[in-house]
């Protein structure tokens, strides 16, 4: 086999590498097979599609024929997507970690035939600079040292299979309580820019699980540290350059200190989990700030990233959109003071000034649009909103950036619960729809129809791919948690169960605990990695605490309940330095720690019902878990409200704090006014 394989792929990642001269091919058995018959090492490059250093490396080495002449001559090279395939992404990240290296993209191993890794980087340049080598140097090196040192290479190879291992055994802590949780919080505060927001240093990347943990602390314990941290950071981030003031939606990250130049590109999983916690943080703060952000966001959201299924007409969400446009980082979303003046006229100068449009400008001279010396006001008019409708039709006019139009599971189940849960608290139907129709995309076009409760991790141009991993089943799942809580209905509840009934059977380690990220019958890995670590999407183990401890508070099963806490055991340490680097673990342990559930009763076409439910849904704590019966439906058997009934033959709610109910409620502002207590 000689020839670019990639041709072949759904990917846009690597559709975009399949007419490089390197002869590429895709992860798998083949490509295995065709190292092991030639004895050839394997390069294996991974990256996606909105990887700007990915591109760069791209267009210097990989459409050189000079250096795909030496890729071809000397080693077996596989393209992967690291959004596709995760699992081989954090295998092969975390073995270059081990090797005392800083990981990234694109990322860039050399593996014997075995698939085993023994040396690596991430961008290589073409010639020698930026302190490292150039990239046809390493490949001829790699090629000799594979001929010429196999005793060295199997010796590097055994100590990152050990290390890779030990990875996937974590040492057991003794669990995470309240003072546990306090304590890692105060620690996380370190890392806080208090001034600019976000943590210190640049780049700045949003981290929203990370200040989610940071808000949650607050409404634990009140400290006004943790709330400033928080409002701080999403302040910067809302006014900032990071954020699209024409379109709505956040870009990746920003490179400098203060969120003024993004790296541009749009992902999916930001969005969701800001929107997550910009709806959280508005529940409490009312800031007009942060519901127009939202709002916006979700207007991007559904404006600009729904992939369609031909034959039933629902929709899921894109993966992201890329950073540059005709092959410039940002061209598509900058702006010159002219172009300000020919699209806007006369009214140019009201929007230049609440946009900090200057002749000369804030990057490379043009503008980066913001409204950072605006502070935390929203100071809008309808003059501005006209002028930003005028500039987004202007922009539309432009070459857009690439569109990665693939569907992840994982990254779904991220907006759909973000979706359900904003929908809630905004008072928006229209969001909550969305999240169902996205929720029943993936269900039907992405379940695997030969293996019943097993799903794909990624779908494209109507095929669905790749077996899903941890994440895809633990996002998922509390996506349909946060739907059965917006609309009441059953099946949600249903098919959270079913599916963390497929991560229990086929995920689990039952000698060391834990969920693996692949299932037992991932064949074609060198080993099974296991990994409780926050990084740009929340970890699958974390997510699975919060699951597991709200279906127990929904279901009263006590089989649920011990799993989370057994997760929160191997994870947790006793410092609290380890811990406050696992947000989404400790955000998960406090609903076991301090269980609240929120009880209506009352039959479902009863507007008394419905305002109970809207004051708990509003009022109740983010770790609470609610649920509405009728009152001939019982409660399951152990739940703390299990007995109790209406109140003079009117909807009653039910406030359950551990073991213990409050006096029954039928009235929603003393509900709120309980809810608030809490």
């Amino acid at each position: 086999m000689s020839q670019n394989l990639l041709s072949r792929e759904t990917s846009p990642y690597l559709l975009q590498h399949k007419l490089n001269p390197v002869h590429w091919r895709a992860w798998g058995p083949e490509a295995l097979a065709e190292a092991r018959r030639l004895n050839r090492p394997i390069l294996l490059s991974v990256g996606y599609a909105a990887c700007h250093w990915c591109h760069v490396m791209a267009h210097e080495s990989f459409e050189d024929d000079s250096t795909a002449s030496v890729m071809n001559a000397h080693f077996v090279n596989i393209k992967v997507d690291r959004e596709e395939r995760p699992d081989i992404d954090l295998i092969y990240q975390s073995a270059l970690a081990l090797m005392g290296e800083q990981g990234g993209w694109p990322l860039t191993m050399f593996l014997t035939p075995a698939g085993e890794p023994f040396w690596g980087g991430t961008y290589f340049p073409k010639q020698s600079r930026y302190g490292r080598p150039a990239f046809v140097d390493v490949l001829r090196r790699v090629a000799e040292v594979h001929t010429e040192e196999a005793e060295a290479i199997r010796q590097n190879v055994a100590a990152l299979r050990d290390g890779l291992a030990r990875l996937a055994r974590p040492a057991a802590g003794g669990g995470l309580g309240r003072a546990d949780l306090d304590a890692a919080a105060q620690v996380a505060l370190i890392d806080v820019d208090t001034h600019h927001g976000g943590t210190h240093g640049a780049p700045k990347f949003p981290q929203p699980g990370f200040f989610r943990f940071l808000w949650r602390a607050h409404r634990r314990t009140g400290e006004a540290t943790f709330r400033e941290a928080v409002t701080t950071t999403l302040d910067a981030l809302c006014q900032g350059g990071i954020y699209d003031h024409l379109g709505g939606g956040f870009a990746r990250y920003s490179t400098d200190a203060f969120w003024l130049v993004p790296h541009f590109e749009k992902m999916l999983y930001d969005n969701a989990q800001l929107l997550d916690l910009l709806a959280e943080v508005w529940r409490a703060t009312g800031s007009p700030l942060y519901a127009a952000r939202a709002h916006e966001t979700v207007d991007w959201l559904l404006r600009d990233m729904p992939v369609t299924a031909d034959d039933d007409g629902t929709f899921a969400f894109a993966s992201a959109y890329d950073a540059d446009s005709e092959g410039v980082e940002g061209k598509y979303y900058v702006w010159s003071e002219t172009e300000i003046d020919a699209v806007l006229g006369d009214d140019a100068g009201l929007f230049k000034a609440a946009y900090g449009v200057t002749a000369v400008g804030n990057w490379e001279g043009v503008t980066i649009l913001n409204r950072s010396h605006a502070g935390a006001t929203v100071a809008d008019n309808l003059g501005l909103a006209e002028a930003r409708a005028k500039l987004l039709e202007a922009r539309r006019q432009r070459v857009p950036p690439a569109w990665d139009d693939k569907v992840l599971a994982d990254w779904n189940g991220l907006a759909i619960a973000a979706l359900a849960s904003a929908g809630s608290l905004f008072g928006h139907p229209a969001w909550i729809h969305a999240a169902r129709v996205a929720f029943a995309f993936v269900a039907r076009h992405m379940a695997d129809p030969d293996a019943p409760g097993r799903l794909f991790h990624s779908w494209r141009a109507g095929q669905a791919r790749h077996a899903a991993v941890l994440d895809d089943y633990a996002n998922l799942a509390r996506a349909a948690l946060a739907l059965h809580q917006a609309t009441e209905e059953g099946a949600y509840l249903a098919r959270a169960e079913a599916w963390t009934e497929t991560l229990d059977r086929h995920y689990w380690d039952d000698r060391e605990g834990g969920y693996f990220l692949t299932a037992d019958d991932a064949g074609d890995l060198i080993t099974r990695p296991k990994t409780i670590a926050d990084h740009a999407v929340p970890p699958g183990n974390g997510t699975m605490v919060e699951v597991l401890g709200r279906l127990f508070l929904l279901t009263g099963k006590s089989a649920y309940r011990d799993r989370a806490e057994a997760l929160v055991r191997l994870f947790s340490a006793a410092t609290p330095e380890h811990n406050a680097r696992m947000p989404t673990l400790c955000v998960g342990a406090e609903i076991l720690e301090a269980p609240v559930q929120i009880v209506v009763l009352g039959p479902a076409n009863d507007p008394a019902r419905a305002e109970l439910l809207k004051a708990a849904r509003e009022a109740a704590p983010a770790t609470a878990a609610i649920a509405a019966h009728h009152p001939d439906e019982p409660l399951p058997e152990g739940h703390p409200a299990a007995g109790k009934g209406l109140r003079d033959g009117r909807p009653t709610a039910y406030v359950c704090a551990g073991a213990t109910c409050g006096l029954p409620k039928t009235d929603a502002g003393t509900l709120r006014q309980e809810l608030a207590a809490l």
